[in-house]
């Protein structure tokens, strides 16, 4: 099930498109390419992992535990300076993602409109940065990440599974008129968001109990959080805020 974590991540690449310039053009870009890379470099590391180190599930370390076997302690020194370089730049692409999503929701009302603040001078949503690097810092430094990687592994196939349906379905012409017309066609017709629907189903098939229980769990506290803003923050507040 942490194989699907590993390959994950690549669904933050738009998040911050709102800022970047000529999304509509680079976004296509960035995402085939990031897909493209992390595909080849997992399934690389995967494989030398699983090729060279005896029992690899029994590892907590594997990639570190197979570089020392056929590369020595170089080896091994070498992969875990690039886990440190691999894990602060996922923490600050996680703290890009996820301030920007903390500021959608408070710009549309979702969240209290502190989320929405926009610096005067950076043009940054600031509260929502700060907000999301103090979270970061507690869960790091109380040792939390791994148990949300347990429930990520499970929660997020959900909006992936959902998100395909969905490029199936407003495909259709009775949306024409409501939908804007996409930027990019994926080829083949139906048959990639149609695999995007079924491959999440299947890993889900294989987790364990823990990892359902975790994941569902993370589903239900959001779920949660969407039903008391709308009971705290109504439809008619809802305005987007502008920046100061």
């Amino acid at each position: 099930m942490l194989l699907a974590f590993s390959f994950g991540g690549y669904e933050v690449v738009p998040v911050p498109a709102g800022e970047s310039a000529a999304p509509g053009r680079n976004l296509v870009f960035a995402m085939v390419t990031t897909i493209g890379a992390v595909t080849l470099i997992m399934a690389l590391a995967q494989a030398v992992a699983q090729g060279t180190l005896p029992d690899v599930t029994q590892s907590r370390t594997p990639l570190a535990d197979s570089a020392r076997l056929f590369m020595g302690p170089v080896g091994a020194m070498m992969i875990a300076i690039g886990s440190v370089i691999s894990m602060t730049g996922n923490n600050a692409g996680q703290v890009l993602a996820g301030s920007r999503m903390l500021f959608a929701f408070g710009e549309r009302g979702d969240l209290p409109r502190w989320f929405a603040r926009i610096h005067p001078r950076f043009r940054t949503p600031s509260n929502a940065v700060l907000f999301t690097s103090a979270v970061a810092l507690a869960l790091a430094l109380t040792g939390s990440f791994e148990k949300l990687a347990i429930a990520s592994a499970v929660s997020r196939l959900v909006p992936y599974a959902a998100t395909s349906a969905s490029t199936i379905v407003l495909r259709r012409s009775r949306y024409a008129a409501t939908v804007r017309p996409a930027s990019f066609v994926a080829p083949l017709g139906p048959l990639i968001p149609g695999l995007g629907v079924v491959i999440p189903l299947v890993i889900m098939v294989g987790a364990t109990r823990l990892q359902l229980f975790a994941g569902l769990s993370a589903l239900v506290f959001g779920a949660l959080l969407f039903v008391a803003s709308r009971r705290f923050w109504p439809n008619a507040d809802r305005q987007l805020v502008q920046p100061e």
